[in-house]
Formats: C-alpha cells, structure tokens, sequence
C-alpha cells in the first residue's frame, strides 16, 4: 500500500500526458472511457480550456460496449465527429477500461484510418501511471508519424517535453525567449505553441532541447532518423524563484521532474557552497541522475527522508509540504501542475 496516498490529492495519470501533447496540434481526440477520464482531463488536467480549443470527446462506452468490446461503435462515433470537425487527424487514447478488457489498439487504428482516410494515432494509456508515461508515449508516436526532413527550409531548434503539466504555465513563450537567450536559433516548442506543420517540418531541425525526461526517447528517435543532436536542459526557471534560491545555505532536497529539479541544483550550486540532492514522483533517468538521487515511491518515504534532519532546505511544490510537518529548514514553493493543479505566478 505504499502508494497509496493519504495527505496528497492524485497526480494527473498517463491519458491526461497524452491529450497534453496532443491538445494543440489540431487532431480530434477521443478518450476510449465512459466519460469520467475525460472529466478529470478538462476539469483538472488542462488549464489551456480558458485561451483555446481542442477537439477532445469521451467514447462515451456504455457497460456492455465495454464487456463486448464494440469497436465499431467506437469508429462509428469518431467518423461522425470527423465529419462534423475541421482536423487533420485523429488519436484514440486508452483509460482503465480498455485496459481491463485488453483493447486492440493496433485494430482500432486501421479501422479508423480506413473509414476516415486521415492518420490516427494511439495511445494505450492504462489510467495507472503518471502523467510522463502518457506523454512519452504520445510525443513519440506523434513526431514518428508525421516528421518528415524534406519540408524545412530554415535552421530551427526543437523543444522536447514541455507541456503545462510540467511547466507549469499555459504559455511556451517565456521558455522559447530563453531558449533563444541561450544562443539557439530560431526555437520552437512543440505542442505548446505550435501546430502540427511545425511536427511535420521537426526533421530539418538543426539541434534539439530536451525539457522533460519523458522527451528523452523522441529525441533519440529524431537523433537516429534525421541525425539531430539534442542538448537536455531547463534554461526557464523562473526569475522570483532564482531570487529566493541565492539565500539557501547547507544541503537541500529538489522536488520535481527530473531536468527541472537538475536545473535547480545547478543553478544553486553555481550561484552558492550549499548542496542538493534531486528527487521525483516521476521518470527519474539514470543518465541525468547523480549520486544521492532518488525516486519517491510514497508518502512515508518523503515524509522519512525530510525526518531524518539531512536537509536545511527543500525545493518543490507546496503541496509536499503536508508531508513535512516535523521540518525545520527553509521551504521555497516551485509549483508543479501534473502534481497540484498549480500555476505559476
């Protein structure tokens, strides 16, 4: 029962990554559930239903549809919403019910591409993983379908990994000025700010960026198709938070994804003598990780590693401070959306 959570709400699960990465590019999107993870997704999991618009449905799959496994009535429903809708292609992302009742995506993918002569992709989500595993999946069969290296006329770098669950902001902008600041030429985020032309055309980049962990295998796809190098790093952290990281002293505990929290140290260990140790609910890669590192399994191993009295300061969102109730150090607030429904300032 160790993962069971008993002070923090829900981390955002693998079908909302994955309608993350897809949520700007123009497709329409069906979640293969009864309604209630699609209610989750637009309720909690994506803040950009307040600036813009994506074509994302529920199956809407009744008892025995499920039971029966009725794919055609499934297709049937996602052609009448093509007809009806202005997309370029369509994506089907899985939940836990098709997952109990073992649903042929592969299928599901021919009959939709046959009825409605346009690519699908899918997704098989299973509703048990957290939000990185959706989104790795999602971002590499996307970039796999549609990236092409004969369509870009002009020298570009590609931003892997950021989506508003990591970022925490419903806007790219800030990271693609830094991005540029850094001395990259002409940046583009994809899914965040971008379109599917922008995919199509991701074969021409001349370097990519890797934001977040789940990125890491796109970019090695992009690497070994279209020979694109990639750099892994995180040059947008926030200018209020740098400001508080100047004044910690001693050993500290970064809490977050994992090129964000490495981003922290970094920053913290250059601009002081204090020490860091990052940690994360999610990917935690073994190439990105130094000595110390680790992956959080539960509540209880937070709540012990922060008891012991190790660290003088702690980084991460404030929804871990619930855990934290005997700490005594210094606590600086970097929200983590995928982890609290938190933007930031």
């Amino acid at each position: 029962m160790k993962n069971l959570l008993k002070y923090l709400s829900p981390f955002a699960p693998d079908q909302s990554g994955a309608v993350s990465v897809l949520f700007e590019l123009g497709g329409l999107t069906v979640i293969c559930d009864a309604g209630g993870c699609t209610g989750n997704i637009c309720g909690f999991d994506e803040p950009r239903w307040q600036e813009k618009r994506s074509a994302l449905f529920s199956a809407g799959l009744r008892d025995m549809d499920a039971v029966l496994g009725r794919d055609d009535k499934l297709i049937e429903k996602l052609v009448k919403a093509v007809e009806q809708t202005n997309v370029n292609f369509t994506s089907i992302v899985g939940t836990p019910c098709p997952a109990i009742i073992a649903t042929d995506y592969k299928a599901l993918k021919r009959m939709a591409e046959k009825k409605t002569q346009m690519p699908c992709i899918t997704v098989d989500c299973t509703g048990t993983k957290y939000y990185d595993e959706g989104a790795e999946k999602a971002l590499l069969e996307v970039f796999k379908t549609f990236a092409d290296d004969k369509v870009c006329k002009e020298k570009r770098t590609g931003i892997l990994g950021a989506t508003p669950l990591d970022i925490s902001s419903t806007s790219s902008a800030y990271l693609v000025k830094k991005v540029k600041d850094a001395g990259y030429e002409n940046p583009v985020c994809f899914t965040m700010g971008s379109s599917l032309n922008d995919i199509v055309k991701s074969g021409g980049c001349s370097r990519n960026i890797v934001a977040a962990p789940w990125a890491i295998k796109t970019a090695e796809y992009l690497k070994d198709k279209f020979n694109i190098p990639y750099d892994i790093g995180y040059p947008a952290v926030p200018e209020n938070i740098k400001e508080q990281l100047l004044n910690v002293k001693g050993k500290g505990l970064v809490i977050h994804q994992q090129v964000i929290a490495n981003e922290v140290r970094n920053f913290i260990e250059e601009n002081s003598d204090a020490q860091c140790v990052c940690a994360s609910w999610f990917m935690m890669k073994k190439e990105l990780a130094e000595n110390g590192d680790l992956k959080i399994g539960g509540e209880e191993q937070l709540m012990e590693i922060v008891g012991e009295g190790k660290f003088d300061f702690v980084v991460g969102d404030a929804a871990f401070k619930k855990l934290m109730k005997g700490f005594k150090g210094s606590y600086i607030d970097y929200p983590h959306f995928a982890v609290s429904g938190r933007l930031l300032k």
